[in-house]
């Protein structure tokens, strides 16, 4: 399965390439994406990006993930979130996410087995 490129991008809005839903955050993987609800595992800009919020992505057989900060990077990313996800093999880049997304949509079209979170806000 290859990971599905993001269409679309602007302040609060996402639209992942063949689904009909849209997103304010998003998660996405090889053959899937939805939405990435903070309230799940408590997350909050700060502190940030927790391994329970990649862990479903990681999980999908990637070897590539990239983390988009928010248009502003007000999005935090602790360290130990990143060496966790190393830890599993994982490559990860954080990006601004309008850069964050071009990356991932450059190695979605490289078929790449990446994957991706993105807040598309702050």
């Amino acid at each position: 399965m290859t990971s599905p490129e993001i269409a679309t991008l602007s302040w609060g809005l996402m639209k992942v390439k063949g689904c009909s839903s849209s997103y304010k955050d998003c998660k996405v993987w090889p053959g899937g994406s939805r939405a990435w609800d903070w309230r799940e595992t408590g997350t909050d800009h700060y502190p940030g990006v927790q391994p329970a919020d990649l862990e479903e992505v990681m999980k999908k057989g990637i070897e590539l993930l990239v983390i988009g900060r928010g248009m502003s990077e007000a999005l935090q990313v602790p360290s130990s979130t990143l060496d966790f996800v190393k830890q599993q093999g994982i490559e990860v880049r954080v990006l601004p996410t309008q850069k964050a997304v071009a990356e991932y949509n450059k190695l979605a079209v490289q078929g790449a087995k990446v994957g991706g979170v993105f807040h598309s806000t702050c």
